[in-house]
């Protein structure tokens, strides 16, 4: 019989208190994390697991890299297919080469380490203190919640936006070089495209793009429903592995159908069911 995973012996407790929430170095963390969400939409804890702990966590990466869905195809930044009644330098009309894939979340089991992380009772909370929601859940799309991004060399992500709302990420393997992280922060807001922003960026004349680079063990804390992002190009030999954990500020939220096809290559049920039934009036 396999043995429960024991959270507390992958996460650097000693640094980042997130399961004593009275202490003072969990309020002095809190501090830090907030002032950053605030400034930039997003927020980094260098080291959370353990280094002596990351091996297995790529060695997880390692066995369900075979079940990603790879696609290769091109898209814009909404996940959304072409409408010609728009300008054809419209943000919407902007198509990519995307090359990724991704491993679907009911790939991850009981003994998954990334899913222990995410159902441990201390991390919700903690993530939701650093965001300072209110109104905060776990994504309900059953191929979602728990994931793992895979860019094998030679490929990256295009500009785009997330569906969910807060994206929590864990680096678990870098390529041998490039797959930095870039992003511009709240660049739109639940009542706003910015369409106008977004074309800035996607022209490469904006000044709100940022480059961030991930070391295995650190976790993100990111606001991806508002701010453009992309992964470069990785280059070399090696994977770039990123475990994905994922949250919404309401209930019963999954990701669109047209989407979740792109992304993991079928849908359920669930994603029939609940096609359109969203919070707000974004695009994606």
């Amino acid at each position: 019989m396999a043995h429960p995973i024991r959270v507390e012996d992958y996460v650097d407790l000693d640094r980042y208190p997130v399961d004593d929430p009275g202490s003072p170095g969990y309020a002095a963390m809190m501090y830090g994390l907030h002032a950053a969400l605030e400034r930039d939409g997003c927020a980094v804890l260098k080291g959370f697991v353990r280094p002596e702990r990351i091996s297995a966590l790529a060695a997880e990466a390692d066995r369900v890299a075979p079940d990603a869905h790879r696609s290769f195809n091109r898209t814009n930044a909404y996940f959304t297919l072409d409408d010609p009644t728009l300008a054809p330098e419209h943000p919407r009309r902007r198509y990519y080469d995307r090359s990724n894939a991704f491993v679907p979340a009911d790939n991850f089991g009981p003994q998954s380490i990334l899913r222990a992380i995410y159902a441990w009772p201390a991390f919700s909370p903690f993530i939701q203190a650093a965001l300072q929601e209110e109104s905060f859940f776990p994504y309900a799309d059953p191929l979602a919640d728990v994931i793992v991004n895979v860019v094998e060399p030679g490929g990256g992500f295009p500009w785009h936006f997330d569906t969910n709302n807060f994206t929590v990420t864990l680096a678990i393997q870098n390529g041998q070089s490039g797959g930095e992280f870039q992003y511009a922060p709240n660049l739109r807001s639940a009542d706003d495209e910015n369409y106008e922003g977004v074309r800035a960026v996607l022209d490469g004349t904006s000044g709100k793009v940022r480059t961030l680079v991930l070391e295995p063990g650190d976790l993100q804390i990111f606001k991806g429903r508002y701010s453009l992002h992309r992964v470069a190009p990785v280059e070399g030999s090696r994977n770039r592995y990123v475990g994905i954990f994922s949250y919404v500020a309401f209930p019963d939220m999954v990701g669109r159908v047209e989407r979740t096809r792109q992304l993991y290559g079928r849908v359920l049920p669930i994603h029939l069911e609940r096609e359109g039934l969203r919070a707000d009036a974004l695009v994606d």
